[in-house]
């Protein structure tokens, strides 16, 4: 008899039902990773609901952000965050993961997927920035972008990081309840992964399969060329919600559903 088969002969029916998905075997694993000036803090509404659900759910903090901001150095590079990720996933022993990565967090996701595979089910990308192999951020922002991000380097960010903006930057408006809550929590980003190239030995995505997730208002048009990519490639799915670049912020719940419906 198989542990299932087990639970299901030694409960009666009501408690059985009332026990989370997860444990019925019916819930799914994921891993949410946050973008630049974030950290796992950011998905703390939806990492509640999908749990809420039955879902496991983690949502590691890159090196240098969040409550890991006193590792800040100029030495973290993208290799660096990819190698976040993938060690989460081989040191919780992870199989069959939806991934999900929010704007910067794309290319983590990336990478992590070029290298474990076989431990992903699905890729999400939220309002990610979008990289192939051989291409740094830097490469692929809009010029201006990336020369006001460099001059705060020089002027505020002692040569090693990006201040943070506030949250409105990230379509979060002021009047909103969790304007407070993100911007005490926004930390300075690395711009050694802004520098630094995305290693891939494969095609994005490594033949797994992925969802992009565009947040269309206000639309985040530094991402659009990113967006105008993935709209050209094969055997993607698309998908649209109708709030700010910080969806998990401003639209917990709705982002929630999306993401439990995936894969």
């Amino acid at each position: 008899m198989n542990r299932r088969t087990a639970m299901a002969g030694g409960l009666a029916a009501p408690a059985l039902a009332a026990m989370p998905a997860a444990a019925q075997g019916g819930g799914k694993t994921f891993v949410l990773l946050h973008g630049a000036w974030h950290g796992g803090w950011c998905w703390r509404d939806v990492a509640d609901g999908l749990r809420a659900q039955g879902h496991r759910v983690l949502v590691p903090t890159q090196t240098g952000l969040g409550e890991r901001k006193h590792l800040m150095s100029r030495d973290i590079t993208l290799d660096t965050f990819v190698t976040d990720v993938v060690n989460v996933l081989e040191a919780e022993e992870l199989q069959d993961v939806i991934l999900v990565g929010h704007s910067f967090g794309g290319s983590g996701i990336s990478g992590a997927a070029d290298r474990v595979p076989e431990r992903i089910r699905h890729l999400v990308y939220l309002d990610a920035l979008m990289l192939e192999g051989g291409q740094s951020p830097f490469g692929m922002l809009p010029p201006d972008v990336v020369e006001a991000r460099r001059r705060l380097v020089h002027e505020q960010g002692e040569g090693t990081f990006i201040p943070a903006p506030p949250p409105s930057a990230f379509g979060i408006a002021e009047s909103h309840p969790g304007t407070g809550w993100v911007r005490r929590r926004l930390t300075p980003h690395p711009v050694g992964t802004y520098e630094s190239q995305l290693t891939l030995r494969n095609p994005v995505g490594n033949g797994r399969p992925r969802t992009y997730i565009h947040c269309t208002n206000p639309n985040y048009a530094a991402l659009e060329a990113s967006r105008q990519w993935v709209r050209r490639q094969q055997g993607w799915n698309w998908m649209e919600i109708a709030t700010g670049h910080d969806a998990m912020v401003t639209a917990a719940p709705e982002l929630t559903r999306m993401l439990a419906a995936i894969g």
